[in-house]
Formats: C-alpha cells, structure tokens, sequence
C-alpha cells in the first residue's frame, strides 16, 4: 500500500510539473534580426507576435528584442531572454541556428524554436515557410510581364532556402516564357536598404524589366517604381511603397506556427512533441502560412494565368518542384520526379534559366 501510495504520488507530482511549470501567463521571447519597421521579414513576424496577443489575451506575456546581428550578440541576447524568465523563445532567423542551440543546453528547462533552420534538440524546435510556392508564382508573373526577357534576382546569401527560392522562381519563370532568364545579385545581407536599391539599379541599367527579392526591405520595388520596373513585396505587403511597381506581394503567416507552439506549451503537451529533435514546421499555402495579395497592375489575361497557378498551389495539387529539374549546367536533377524536402534542403545549383554560378 506505501509503495502504491508512493507511485501516485511520484505520478501525481508530475502531472503538476509538467501542467503548471509554464502556467499563464506563459512568457514569451523574440529574437528579431532588423526592425519591424522593415516593412518585410521582422514585419511579418511583429504582425504574428501581435496577432498572439490578441489571440491569448493575459495568458501570455510577450517580448521582443530587435536588429540583432546574426553571431555572437545573438547568443547574449538569446541568453539573457532565457534568464528574463520566458519560458518559450523564437529566434526568428537563419543565422541563429548555432546560437540557439547553444544557449538552449543551458537552459534545458525553457522551449526554443528556431525559424528556417535545421538543427533541433529535445527543447529546440523548428518552423518554417515553404517560401519557394510564392516565388513559383512571382516567376510566372515575370515571365508573362517582361518584354526584355531579362529578370533581375536581389539574394541575400547562398544557402539553401535561398537558392530554392532563386530556382523555384525561375521554374515559374520557364513555365510560360522558354526565352526568359535570370541574372542574380548577392547582396550578402538581409537588410540593408541602400545596397538593395543599388542591386535593382544595376538588374535594371542591364535591360531587366521585372526584379524579385530574397531581401528584406521595400527598396527594391522603390527602385522598380522610379525606374519603371515591376517587382514583388516580399514578406509582407509593400504595395504602399511601390503601388505602381507592385504586381503583387507573397506574405508569411508566422502565427499558424506559433499559436500551434504555444498551445502546446500552455498545456504542458510542447516536450513531447519535441522529444528526440522531432518537431519541425514547414507549412505552405495550402496551410494558410503563406498567401498572395491581389494581383495588380497587369493585363486581365496575364491575372487570370497567375491567378490559376496560385489557386493549383495553395489546393496541393501542384508541387512547385515536379520535374524535370535540369541543371543550368545540362544535368538532369529530377526527371519525371518530384523533388522531396531533403533534395530541396541539399540544393547546391542552379536550374536552367539562370545565369552564372553560386557563389562560394
């Protein structure tokens, strides 16, 4: 009867633990890499923090700390958050992989999830947006909208998600114009307004007549107007900014993700479905975490085209990455197959449509 007595117990104490150790208010930590005043990627993730709030009421309590720089500093600040006491922490960048594992062995107690990356742990999650469905849908755009046949791609740096973004565009693009090609320049920076706009000045002295983004800011599309350019909002809505320029803007729903996160961490069910560096989001139209805004500035012809591949996406039915995938270099990736997400995770190339080489 003790022994009974004493295994309800144990059983008893860690039903509580495990209910009541992230009781409400539930406290939660940002990490963002620029301002919300981005316009763009920190934006989008500010829209989603508030949308938590509204959302949650007083059974969470939330913080952000802004433009902290990819590296050491990310460490600190991640570091300090966890000792603030928030319980749950997102680092919302891709340079943040390392730093948010580090920090979060020491502090095995709190839940960490890292956005866009891959490293995971038994309290170290991961979410992402399946980005590349938009820039799918940009690339036919361009390639219906362009006269010159010459698209200029601004990139951040060359790592996977961006360069399936840079190829899944340019798919797009190939879909309905053979003739068309991508030039790509890297930027190597998230942010920064001033190098965005000389990039755009550049595609644009050199005949293109349609730019696209893997950047932050509304800066490329501000060049596009002035120049009489096309582009795409990035991250967020950047009509405002270029409502001349603007066809259209794909937008990031980071709140499907994190309200999912913090349910779960409201009610003791997170380290669960984390266990073993299992748990990782990567959602896609058809989820609702990615959208299109209204198609604007194009001929009702060229919209109703856009229109339906976006439709054949945010339903499942079409896989952006269906082959063939063939190399700029002639090889054949994917003939008739369909590239699964570790092929797009290990994406080293570019797909015929691009010009030049990736960077080292």
């Amino acid at each position: 009867m003790k022994k009974l007595y004493t295994i309800l117990l144990i059983s008893i104490s860690s039903l509580f633990i495990a209910f009541s150790s992230f009781a409400a208010p539930l406290k939660v930590g940002f990490v963002y890499l620029t301002t919300p005043g981005d316009h763009g990627w920190t934006y989008a993730h500010e829209r989603a923090r508030v949308i938590l709030e509204e959302k949650f009421g007083d059974k969470i309590e939330t913080t952000y700390v802004e433009n902290v720089p990819e590296g050491p500093d990310a460490t600190r600040v991640i570091r300090e958050l966890a000792n603030q006491g928030n319980q749950l922490i997102f680092t919302t960048s891709f340079g943040y992989m390392d730093p948010t594992i580090k920090v979060a062995k020491e502090f095995p107690d709190k839940h960490f999830v890292h956005v866009t990356g891959y490293k995971r742990s038994d309290n170290v999650a991961t979410s992402n947006i399946r980005f590349h469905e938009g820039r799918y849908i940009q690339g036919v755009a361009a390639g219906l909208m362009t006269k010159s046949n010459k698209i200029g791609y601004i990139a951040s740096f060359p790592i996977p998600e961006v360069i399936m973004g840079i190829n899944a565009f340019t798919q797009g693009l190939k879909s309905v114009n053979s003739d068309a090609t991508v030039s790509v320049i890297w930027a190597m920076t998230w942010y920064d307004p001033g190098k965005e706009a000389d990039a755009a000045k550049v595609h644009i002295a050199e005949g293109a007549d349609v730019l696209a983004q893997h950047t932050d800011t509304p800066a490329m599309l501000q060049t596009a107007e002035e120049k009489g350019a096309y582009g795409f909002g990035q991250g967020s809505d950047m009509e405002s900014f270029a409502p001349k320029a603007q066809l259209f803007a794909s937008v990031n729903h980071w709140d499907i993700s994190y309200i999912e996160h913090i349910e779960a961490a409201l009610d003791g069910t997170w380290a669960a479905k984390a266990a073993g560096g299992n748990w990782d989001t990567w959602c896609s139209m058809k989820d609702n975490c990615l959208s299109v805004t209204e198609l604007k500035n194009m001929p009702a012809d060229v919209t109703a085209k856009v229109q339906s591949v976006a439709d054949s996406i945010s339903s499942g039915s079409f896989n952006v990455f269906q082959g063939p995938i063939i190399t700029n270099e002639g090889t054949i990736v994917a003939g008739g197959a369909t590239l699964n997400d570790g092929d797009l995770w290990g994406m080293n190339y570019y797909v015929q449509g691009v010009i030049g080489k990736i960077p080292n």
